[in-house]
C-alpha cells in the first residue's frame, strides 16, 4: 500500500494537513536539538517515508556530525527519500521497525513521524526501540491523536469523510486513505501510550499536543 501511494505521498501530506505537517516536523526536531547538536550523536529516523522528518533533523545537525540513518520498509518511499536527501549527511536503509539492524545500546535518538501507528505490535516496537538506545538515549514518536471537544468533532468528520475522499481522488488509491482514519482510531490514546512506554522501560515520558491535539509528540528516555 505504501509503495502504491509513494508517488503522491508528499503532495497529499501537505494538502490534507494544510501544510501544518511541516510545523510538526520542525517542532519535533527542535525538541531534540540537545542530542542533534552533538556531532557524535547516533540518530535513527525509523518509518522515515520520503524523508521529511529526516530533513528536519538534518537541519539541526552540525556539518561534521555522524550521518542520520533514515529507515523504512517501503522501497518506493525510500527511493524518494534518497533523491530528496541527496548530498546530505544521511544513510538511507531498508529496515523493519520491529527488528532493527542495530546493536544493543548503539543509538542516542530514535524518531518516527506518522509511522509508529502502522506497526503491528506497539509494545514490541517500544521494546525494540529501548533495546537499541544507549542509556540516556531518547525516543520521539510524532503521530496523530484524536482531540476532544468541538475540535475533536470537526476533526473526526474531516478524517472520516472528507480526507478519504480527497486522498483517493488525488492518489487514485481509495484503500490507503480509508486505512488512515481506521489506523488513527485504533491507535492508543495518549495516557495509554504513555503507560505502554513506561512498561517498555522508558522514564520521563511525556506527550506534547500539537494543533489542538490533532497530532502530538510522545517522548521517553532510556534509564541510565
Amino acid at each position: 500500500m505504501f509503495d502504491r501511494i509513494a508517488p503522491r505521498y508528499d503532495l497529499l501530506n501537505h494538502v490534507l494537513s494544510c501544510n501544518v505537517d511541516r510545523t510538526w516536523w520542525w517542532r519535533t526536531a527542535r525538541r531534540f536539538r540537545h542530542i542533534l547538536a552533538r556531532p557524535e550523536g547516533k540518530v535513527l529516523d525509523i518509518c522515515c517515508g520520503t524523508g521529511d522528518m529526516t530533513g528536519a533533523l538534518l537541519r539541526r545537525r552540525p556539518a561534521d556530525g555522524e550521518p542520520v540513518v533514515a529507515a523504512d520498509f517501503s522501497v518506493e518511499m525510500l527511493a524518494r527519500a534518497r533523491r530528496k536527501l541527496a548530498g546530505r549527511r544521511v544513510e538511507v536503509i531498508e529496515a523493519d521497525a520491529l527488528r532493527l539492524p542495530f546493536g544493543d545500546g548503539s543509538l542516542d535518538l530514535i524518531t518516527t513521524a506518522f509511522g509508529f501507528r502502522n506497526l503491528v505490535n506497539y509494545s514490541a516496537g517500544l521494546v525494540e526501540f529501548f533495546r537499541v538506545l544507549a542509556p540516556g538515549g531518547e525516543v520521539g514518536i510524532l503521530d496523530f491523536s484524536e482531540p476532544v471537544g468541538i475540535v475533536g468533532k470537526v476533526f473526526r468528520f474531516y478524517f472520516r469523510h472528507l480526507l478519504p475522499w480527497l486522498g483517493s481522488r488525488i492518489s487514485g488509491d481509495s484503500g490507503a486513505y480509508g486505512y488512515l482514519p481506521d489506523s488513527v482510531e485504533r491507535f492508543p490514546a495518549p495516557p495509554v501510550m504513555l503507560e505502554m512506554m513506561r512498561s517498555a522501560g522508558f522514564v520521563e515520558v511525556s506527550w506534547t499536543p500539537y494543533s489542538f491535539g490533532i497530532a502530538g509528540l510522545w517522548r521517553g528516555v532510556k534509564t541510565r
